[in-house]
């Protein structure tokens, strides 16, 4: 058996209501945050000051920083590793699983989102275990 649905409406304005309700539903859901905070990049040559001597680890481009900085992440494996952001009192900011290939990932991390403090970025596998740390400043 179907049901009719019954969409007769007494009164214009309850049906504008709804308009007005359900077109303020559809924008408020295309304004979603992006949380994306790393884009992996392809550089033509390595840049000498995000160069890595060890068979692997993170090196950033530069220690103060204001919206964005590139950093080098060097592996000696394939595979998926995590990118984490902690704060001065070592409290977990920012984190980010990314799929990097063996040898140097150039990575661009952004952090105009982050308040002007002192932060450590690190990458660790998906054990946590660490990787590589290196601390910066947002200047801002």
């Amino acid at each position: 058996m179907v049901q009719k649905l019954n969409l007769n409406f007494k009164r214009k304005k309850d049906m504008k209501n709804i308009l007005l309700f359900v077109g303020l539903v559809l924008m408020l859901s295309g304004c979603v945050r992006d949380d994306m905070f790393i884009d992996t990049i392809e550089p033509p040559k390595l840049i000498e000051a995000l160069e890595i001597v060890q068979s692997k680890g993170l090196k950033l481009e530069s220690i103060i920083v204001s919206n964005e900085v590139l950093i080098n992440v060097k592996l000696e494996v394939v595979g998926s590793y995590k990118i984490k952001i902690r704060n001065i009192v070592n409290k977990i900011v920012s984190q980010e699983i990314i799929q990097a290939k063996a040898g140097d990932n150039i990575l661009k991390v952004y952090t105009s989102t982050l308040p002007k403090s002192a932060y450590t970025i690190q990458l660790t596998n998906m054990d946590n275990q660490l990787i590589g740390s290196q601390r910066f400043t947002i200047k801002n």
